[in-house]
This record gives C-alpha cells, sequence and structure tokens, in this order.
C-alpha cells in the first residue's frame, strides 16, 4: 500500500538529499552495482556468446586473449565488460584512458609494468596522441616496446619485451580511430542501446543489491525511463529510492517511481530538460525547419560538441529528429510528444 502525495510537497527537503555528495555517491553505486563475470552481466547477448568463446578458447590454449575493442554510446557498460573480461581470465586489469597518456614515457611505463597475461583497458582510445598511438603498434603486434634513450648524436633505440597481454580499448568515436590501430584489434565489438525490458532486469538486480524494494511495474518504469543506457537507469533508480525515502514510502509501485522522476524532470520517453528544450527549439523557434548544429546550439547556449555527442544519438534512436542535408530537423514523433500540432 502506497501513499499519494503532491509533487510539490517538500521541494527543498529531497533537493538537499538528492545535491548532497551526487557525483560521490554515483561514482559508488556504479563501482558497487557493476557485474563481476559474464553470468551477472545483464544485456548484449551476442557480445556474451562471443566473448565466452574467444575466452574458452584462449584459456584452453594458454594463451592470452586477443586485443578487444568496444565500441558505442556511453553508459553501455564498456568499463564494466573489460572488468568482466580479466574476471574470467583470472587476471588483474590496468585502467587508463586515452587524454590521460600524454607521452610516449607515459605509455612505456604502464606497459612494463604489465603482468603475464594482465589486461590493460584504454578509455576514449581514439583520443591517444599519434605518437603514443604509433608506440602501441609493435606493443600490440609483437610484444615488443621500442624507446629512445637520450637526444640527439647520444641518442639510442632500445627494445624491451613486454609479457603477453590483452589491450581492451574503448571507444564512443569509432570514426576516430586511425587505421592501423583499428586493424590491429582481433575482435570488435559493438555495443547497443538496451531495450526497456533489459534495462528492468538490470533494476531489479540493482535494487536487491542496494536492498530497496521495488515491484515489477515500478522497476518497468524505471527501465522504460532510462535512455536505453544501463548507468543512466541505476542513477534514475537512486533517484527514486531518495525521493521513496523522504516521503516515507517503503515500496516503490509503478506511480512512486512515475512521481518521482517527473519530480526530477524526467519524463515517459527518458527525454530531460536539455533534450526537450532541443525539440522545443527545433519544433517551434525554427518552426520545424531544418537548422544547422552551430545555430542549434547558439540558440540553446550550448556547446556544438556536446550536442552531437551528448544528447543527439538517444534522439536519433528514438526518431526524434533526424539529420538532413540542411541540418537537424524535428520529426512528426517530435512534435506529438510535444503535443505540437506539425
Amino acid at each position: 500500500m502506497t501513499t499519494k502525495w503532491e509533487a510539490s510537497d517538500d521541494i527543498q527537503e529531497v533537493s538537499r538529499l538528492v545535491d548532497q555528495e551526487f557525483d560521490a555517491e554515483d561514482s559508488e553505486l556504479e563501482t558497487t552495482l557493476r557485474p563481476q563475470y559474464l553470468r551477472d552481466y545483464l544485456g548484449q547477448e551476442r557480445v556474451k556468446a562471443n566473448l565466452e568463446v574467444l575466452i574458452t578458447a584462449a584459456q584452453s590454449r594458454g594463451e592470452s586473449l586477443d586485443h578487444l575493442l568496444l565500441a558505442g554510446p556511453p553508459g553501455l557498460g564498456k568499463t564494466t565488460l573489460a572488468t568482466v573480461i580479466a574476471h574470467e581470465l583470472g587476471a588483474q586489469v590496468k585502467t587508463t584512458s586515452g587524454p590521460a597518456i600524454d607521452r610516449s614515457g607515459d605509455l612505456a611505463a604502464i606497459l612494463t609494468n604489465l603482468g603475464e597475461g594482465d589486461v590493460l583497458f584504454i578509455d576514449e582510445i581514439h583520443r591517444l596522441n599519434r605518437s603514443v598511438e604509433e608506440l602501441l603498434y609493435s606493443a600490440m603486434e609483437d610484444y615488443k616496446l621500442d624507446i629512445i634513450i637520450g637526444k640527439g648524436p647520444a641518442a639510442r633505440s632500445i627494445t624491451l619485451d613486454l609479457p603477453h597481454f590483452t589491450l581492451v580499448g574503448a571507444t564512443t568515436r569509432t570514426g576516430l580511430l586511425s587505421g592501423p590501430l583499428r586493424d590491429r584489434f582481433g575482435m570488435v565489438f559493438r555495443l547497443d542501446y538496451y531495450t526497456p525490458q533489459e534495462l528492468q532486469d538490470i533494476v531489479v538486480r540493482s535494487a536487491e543489491l542496494l536492498g530497496v524494494s521495488i515491484d515489477e511495474k515500478g522497476a518497468a518504469e524505471v527501465g522504460k525511463r532510462g535512455r536505453g543506457t544501463p548507468r543512466l537507469a541505476n542513477r534514475l533508480l537512486k533517484r527514486v529510492r531518495d525521493f521513496a525515502q523522504v516521503k516515507g514510502v517503503p515500496d516503490i509501485s509503478q506511480e512512486v517511481a512515475s512521481e518521482a522522476l517527473s519530480f526530477f524532470d524526467v519524463d515517459e520517453l527518458g527525454l530531460d530538460i536539455m533534450d526537450v528544450k532541443i525539440l522545443k527549439a527545433l519544433a517551434i523557434t525554427f518552426e520545424g525547419q531544418p537548422v544547422g548544429l552551430n545555430t542549434l546550439a547558439s540558440a540553446l547556449s550550448e556547446e556544438p560538441g556536446s550536442l552531437e555527442d551528448v544528447y543527439e544519438p538517444f534522439l536519433l534512436q528514438q526518431g526524434l529528429i533526424v539529420r538532413t542535408p540542411k541540418g537537424r530537423q524535428a520529426t512528426k514523433k517530435a512534435f506529438r510528444h510535444l503535443r505540437i500540432s506539425d
């Protein structure tokens, strides 16, 4: 039995609870909820099946797993999958990112500290410095590292042998990867957006780990608004938990989840305030006409890169906007969602 409330009640109290240490709590949440093995990793069934074959074959031969590239939008579990791969192999995982490896010496330090069979995970690998990337070629192919010591006439080249390791690269922009680097990966896996049912299953699992009481319809409501992204679905679950806690509701039903998410400006499609602003700008401000990216960004006081990388992928996937030769344009579905006649 749940209680009903008005969304305007106790706004300051809820906001205070949610805002307090928001980023730190989300980071802790993701660490806690991340699965450790393939059997616990929900969704991406085709990728999991392929990985299971590759891991089993490599282990039976006593060899290191071939290098893997994971591609897809943010929040789909690329970092988690790299950790899962390491656990399945019984190996250590070392994590870094492309922008963090600024010099060749940084990469050399990382590679020479790897153990036999270790997994090196490089997030946003498409942002590697070109000189660093070229150093990585021989490391991936021959497990050797060619470095130059000294400068000028006294400079000399030495070759270091590296342990057989597995490089797992992650990228949100496959097209920005250079051909030579992309060709050195044994397999490329594309992670797709999750279905509402898959997100519902993830929400149920996460709720159990967090000790949150949520029924099937409540989990389905959170999953439906999770934008096809496990990371966001887990964060929404936590926001709903906070809201229900303040209201004194012990069990999260569909009604509780719906009102909580509406309170946090997440609508039934999972669109937030910025998504709605984009659609309204296209549908109302520009009257449904095609709009260039820079023009749209200026109208919204937002960076073009943020619109293109953060907001557009989901809006395109949902069929709410389209890219035309003349620019971005709202679809009939967007007009219906905004309840505007086109």
